[in-house]
């Protein structure tokens, strides 16, 4: 069991809680911007963008209480993002928001991680999540392999849940330093073996393309919720709609 100081490792991983009603999981990668999934800003039943004055970010969350409580400034997710298209692969593929807090967590126990480009094939990597079975306490979930990248989406050995949806996914340096490689879009089958695998989205490129939004003032700035799905032919896999 994870005990409270390995806990404090993550506490720049927060819950995003939406509209009081749904949740997904944040991380920070600035003391104002959190990384997450894009269809964490949208209404499932609505589709409609929720309310950035609907959006908290609770860093670190733990049993009721959090390290650090902000509100959203402007959110921003990919350009061509599309909530209400057809659930496939280059929803997932796009599926990144970044998050502008409207005051940055200057925190000493609380620090932003950095990120890499995505892991190759066979990489070891690790999702910290709030999911409905730890949706009290981030948790390291035990270590999974990148079983193959394709076009933008990284398919993992990951088993993931429901709130683990804008999971950070991380790689680990040799002193056990973690780094976020990927963002977790959606859960899925793998076709061939029936296996639980998930499907996350590449930081390369469009982390840029968010950060330049943001700059420009593009965000939304009364917009967000929660999860996608897939395409046989690219991933072999079947996605799980929440």
């Amino acid at each position: 069991m994870e005990s409270r100081q390995d806990g404090r490792k993550w506490e720049a991983v927060g819950r995003l809680e939406i509209a009081g009603d749904a949740f997904c999981t944040g991380a920070l990668i600035a003391p104002d911007l959190v990384l997450t999934a894009a269809h964490c800003l949208f209404d499932p039943a609505t589709g409609a963008a929720v309310p950035t004055d609907e959006i908290q970010f609770l860093a670190g969350w733990r049993n009721g209480r959090a390290a650090a409580y902000r509100r959203v400034r402007q959110a921003v997710h990919l350009p061509d993002y599309d909530f209400s298209g057809p659930t496939d692969t280059n929803r997932v593929r796009k599926d990144l928001a970044l998050i502008e807090l409207q005051h940055p967590i200057r925190n000493t126990t609380i620090t932003p991680f950095a990120t890499h480009p995505r892991p190759e094939q066979g990489a070891e990597v690790g999702v910290v999540s709030y999911a409905h079975n730890r949706s009290e306490a981030p948790s390291l979930q035990e270590m999974c392999n990148v079983i193959s990248r394709q076009q933008g989406i990284l398919i993992l050995s990951c088993e993931v849940d429901f709130g683990a949806s804008g999971s950070p996914v991380f790689t680990f340096d040799k002193d056990g330093t973690p780094s976020i490689v990927s963002i977790v879009s959606a859960k899925a089958k793998d076709e061939t073996n029936g296996k639980p695998i998930s499907l996350a989205t590449s930081l390369e490129g469009p982390l840029d393309t968010l950060r330049a939004l943001l700059s420009n003032g593009a965000g939304l700035t009364s917009g967000l919720v929660r999860q996608a799905a897939g395409d046989r032919k690219d991933t072999g896999a079947k996605f799980i709609k929440p």
